[in-house]
C-alpha cells in the first residue's frame, strides 16, 4: 500500500512539475508549483514522514508558493504567453535538463544501488531537527540560495526597458 501511494504521488508531482516548467502562463506555473509541492508531501506522507510531510505543506505550499505569487504582483510581471520567451530555447533547455537527470540517477544509482531505506528510531521533531541542522544544513543553505537567484530573475525578467532591441 505504502508503495502505491508514493508511487502515485510521485507520478503526480513529475506531471505538475513537467506542466509547471513547460506552462506559458507564469501564474498558472505559480499553481502548478502548489500541486507539485502538495504531492512531494504525499510522497512524505506515503513514507511516514509526517511531520517532514506537514512542513512541506506548511513552508513551502504556504510560505513559498505565496512568497512568488507576491512577487509576481508586486513587480508587475506580465501574466500574459511570452512565446518568444519561452519557446525559442525549449529544446536546449529540455537536452540539458535530460543530461543533468541522467546524470543525478546514475550518481544515485551508483551510490546507494540496491540499499533499502532503514526506518528511523526515533522520528521526533526534536531528531529530525538535529539530523537537518547538523547534516543536511548546506543542501539547505543551497536551495535558501536557488531560491533567493530565482526571485531576482523573476523581478529582473519582470522589469521593462525604455529602449527599443532589448
Amino acid at each position: 500500500m505504502t508503495t502505491a501511494l508514493f508511487s502515485i504521488a510521485g507520478a503526480v508531482a513529475l506531471l505538475a512539475a513537467v506542466i509547471t516548467v513547460t506552462s506559458r502562463r507564469i501564474v498558472h506555473a505559480a499553481l502548478w508549483l502548489v500541486v507539485t509541492l502538495g504531492a512531494v508531501a504525499g510522497c512524505f506522507g506515503a513514507l511516514h514522514a509526517e511531520f517532514v510531510a506537514l512542513v512541506q505543506i506548511l513552508v513551502y505550499v504556504g510560505a513559498i508558493v505565496v512568497l512568488v505569487l507576491f512577487a509576481l504582483m508586486l513587480t508587475k510581471a506580465p501574466t500574459n504567453p511570452l512565446p518568444a520567451l519561452t519557446t525559442r530555447r525549449s529544446p536546449f533547455a529540455a537536452a540539458v535538463a535530460l543530461v543533468f537527470a541522467l546524470i543525478l540517477g546514475t550518481g544515485v544509482v551508483l551510490a546507494f544501488g540496491n540499499q533499502k531505506i532503514q526506518p528511523v528510531p526515533d522520528g521526533s521533531p526534536e531528531a529530525i531537527g538535529t539530523g537537518v541542522f547538523r547534516t543536511w544544513v548546506l543542501p539547505f543553505e543551497v536551495l535558501s540560495v536557488l531560491l533567493l537567484a530565482a526571485l531576482i530573475g523573476a523581478i529582473v525578467l519582470s522589469q521593462r526597458s525604455g529602449k527599443k532591441g532589448d
